[in-house]
């Protein structure tokens, strides 16, 4: 579903450039969590950033945007959606790398050597850890966001055909309010103001998607998928799940990019 980075890369970003406030930010990221806090990765970290090192008291948002401020980036924040197989946008072998992978999402600041991976350590409680990013890494590939917009519906378009094939996406009951069950139940993303259009429509058409997939994985009621089909399953739905990532992250860009030129007068 809708990723906590997402919220944080385009809210931090806005930030950065002066299309937004401090409050704006904290607040995008209350539905995410009744809590937030924030610790360095190591002690090294911890020293660079003036934030807890692990095992001590955990601290806040609000000091890990005083430690992006002090930091002084020159670009916004870069949104990684990293899973094994697929680590574009990653800056590399890392730790960041490494538990960015392993949650699914990071937030990486590239100008200020930080990255940023949120993870839940308790009912409604999401960490924030800071990790050093010495290196930038390869480039960023550059996704239009047209060309996402186009290549999400068409393995959509895809997907549906495959899946009907194998069997797996026949109808079950209650199907379509598991679906609309799972988007009621998402948090309430909030965006700035001039979010531009398009970026938030595939945003949504996202969140839509994944909710598809999570339903298309739910084995009928009383059958179980042999092997062979469970990984016939798997294959066919892997390459909507990258066009997900992707189309999330070039709206996200195309948000950063906007929001970035536009700051507050």
């Amino acid at each position: 579903m809708p990723r906590a980075s997402a919220t944080f890369t385009v809210w931090a970003s806005a930030w950065l450039a002066g299309a937004a406030a401090p409050d704006d930010v904290l607040d995008a990221l209350g539905p995410w969590a009744l809590a937030h806090d924030v610790q360095a990765a190591d002690a090294e970290t911890a020293a660079l950033t003036a934030l807890p090192p692990p095992g001590s008291p955990v601290s806040s948002l609000a000091f890990l945007l005083a430690t992006l401020r002090r930091a002084s980036p020159r670009g916004p924040a870069r949104l990684v959606l990293p899973v094994p197989g697929d680590v574009r946008g990653l800056p590399g072998p890392g730790a960041f790398s490494r538990e960015a992978t392993s949650a699914g999402e990071g937030v990486l600041f590239v100008d200020a050597g930080l990255g940023v991976v949120p993870t839940t350590v308790a009912e409604n409680v999401v960490r924030w850890t800071v990790y050093p990013v010495p290196e930038a890494g390869p480039p960023v590939e550059f996704v239009a966001l047209n060309q996402a917009e186009r290549e999400l519906r068409e393995q959509v378009r895809q997907s549906a055909s495959v899946l009907t094939s194998l069997g797996v996406a026949r109808h079950r009951p209650g199907v379509r309010e598991e679906i609309a069950a799972a988007l009621r139940a998402r948090p309430e993303s909030m965006w700035p103001a001039g979010m531009p259009g398009q970026a938030l429509r595939v945003l949504q058409h996202a969140d839509e998607v994944e909710a598809i997939l999570a339903a298309a994985q739910v084995d009928e009621p009383g059958g179980a998928l042999s092997a062979s089909a469970a990984e016939a399953r798997r294959e066919a739905l892997r390459p909507i799940e990258t066009a997900v990532r992707v189309a999330r992250r070039a709206a996200v860009a195309e948000a950063v990019r906007v929001l970035a030129a536009s700051p507050l007068v």
